[in-house]
């Protein structure tokens, strides 16, 4: 075996049906594959199985070697003991990855007291030098919930990395991301494979390109097309790559639905918003009007989710006010979260919310059905507790919820941001017309402009580092 990691013929079944493969790869060190591939297309089953971390019910067949070791072979606690040392994993979502209880400096520094042997002086000086490294520094003795959403992903990608391992997975790394933050990362992915092997997964064409290497093109668990990324970008072969490519770039996306903004919803006066002892935004005045949707834009930590919270309601604003138009009742002013898995009761079955929510505002099971037939949802994940999807399937879940309540004031924070292009591109669609079809007033935050001039009628743009008044600041103008 001359490759540091070779997989041959690997499939994974449920029971007796096959669900993932055949696949065959082989990565040396300083070498890289990206698996791409839309939500559902058993890139997560895959490495799972290459790790031996398959979720019960599922078996996998194959021959999987780690330097010259034969994993496929060994019993399922031998296959543990590669976890950290021989296997780096970068989850996708850091909320689930980071201790909440535990400050970042105290996570990372056991991974090299525990697993590295290190004195405590030494971890430090470790964790400090890491910390410089990812543009971190000062911020090592936060909570993960202290942390914006780059830095989090940063924090765990440290406790991923700090043990050594030869093989770095990186699982969906940069979904959630705004450009620069995404850019950041996956620099330091490419920066990690100089040095060690990486298996990223992914559903954005942009990090594929990115990180170059070999690429995997997955869908329904079947390998497409699998060679060079820069030549199966370039000169996709199969139609599903053309629509992976197209949908990442807003232009083919649908068009914003047709204004009806005569009369205003609410109005903001001198709007001051801060977190802590720091000032966000200042001296913002705005109207939204009834029909309207605004686009919210900036980068990660500038003001978004908190002005939107301050409009909710949910937490006060420092100086200024806003002022409604009209009164609303429970779940006429509703927030789609960003982070679905904080959403959701994690030991509670789906279905066993969604009956909540039918028995508390009087909603027919059937209209539950129809709608998730509309996002795309089979039946069956309804006996599913949140964990047991995927994180795009619960980001559906979460828009399932909000849609049934019909809202009057709908904040989307960030709604597409864990789906792969193609459902994202159909899921927001739907979310315009249903938007439009209730007469919901919607505000739609992202850090993608362009994806927000598509699909808003005004944008609000917060990209100078320096909060501004409206006037100097913020561009507040039609798209």
């Amino acid at each position: 075996m001359t490759s540091l990691i070779q997989v041959s013929h690997l499939e994974v079944f449920h029971g007796d049906q096959r669900i993932v493969g055949p696949v065959s790869f082989a990565l040396d060190r300083r070498e890289s594959l990206t698996i791409l591939g839309e939500t559902g297309a058993g890139k997560s089953l895959l490495v799972k199985s290459v790790i031996g971390d398959l979720p019960p019910g599922f078996h996998a067949k194959g021959e999987i070697w780690l330097s010259g070791k034969a994993l496929h072979a060994l019993p399922a606690a031998e296959r543990e003991q590669c976890w950290g040392k021989d296997f780096s994993i970068l989850p996708q979502e850091p909320s689930l990855a980071l201790d909440p209880l535990m400050k970042i400096s105290g996570q990372v520094t056991e991974v090299h007291e525990l697993v590295c042997q290190q004195s405590a002086d030494q971890a430090e000086q470790s964790f400090q030098a890491q910390l410089e490294e990812i543009g971190l520094s000062g911020h090592g003795e936060k909570y993960p919930s202290q942390l914006s959403g780059g830095m989090a992903q940063r924090s765990a990608y440290l406790c991923a990395t700090s043990a050594g391992g030869q093989v770095l997975i990186a699982d969906e790394p940069t979904k959630g991301l705004d450009n620069d933050h995404r850019d950041r990362l996956v620099e330091m992915l490419a920066q990690h494979r100089e040095k060690e092997t990486l298996i990223t997964i992914t559903h954005d064409t942009q990090v594929a390109e990115q990180l170059g290497g070999q690429l995997i093109v997955l869908r329904d668990g079947e390998v497409l097309e699998q060679g060079q990324a820069a030549d199966i970008l370039s000169h996709p072969q199969h139609d599903y790559t053309r629509q992976l490519i197209e949908a990442t770039h807003p232009q083919y996306w649908p068009d914003r639905p047709q204004p009806h903004m005569q009369q205003p919803l609410l109005s903001a006066h001198q709007l001051t918003v801060a977190a802590g002892n720091r000032t966000l935004l200042e001296d913002l005045s705005f109207t939204l009007h009834k029909g309207e949707i605004l686009g919210i834009s900036g980068p990660s930590g500038c003001g978004k989710s908190t002005l939107c919270q301050v409009i909710l309601g949910l937490i006060p604003q420092q100086s200024g006010e806003i002022e409604y138009f009209e009164s609303f009742r429970p779940g006429e002013k509703l927030k789609l979260y960003q982070d679905p898995p904080g959403a959701f009761a994690p030991q509670c079955t789906l279905g066993t919310l969604m009956n909540d929510i039918c028995k508390q505002f009087a909603i027919r099971h059937s209209a539950v059905l129809q709608m998730m037939q509309r996002l795309n949802l089979h039946p069956d994940l309804l006996a599913r507790t949140p964990r047991q999807v995927s994180g795009g399937e619960l980001q559906r879940f979460a828009m399932l919820r909000v849609l049934l309540l019909k809202p009057k004031l709908l904040i989307a924070d960030e709604p597409a941001t864990r789906l792969d292009p193609l459902t994202a591109k159909e899921t927001l669609a739907l979310l315009m017309e249903v938007v439009q079809e209730i007469g919901c007033t919607m505000i739609l935050v992202s850090h993608k402009k362009d994806l927000l001039s598509r699909l808003c009628h005004r944008v609000m743009d917060f990209s100078s580092k320096k909060p501004a008044p409206v006037s100097e600041g913020v561009n507040l103008s039609y798209a």
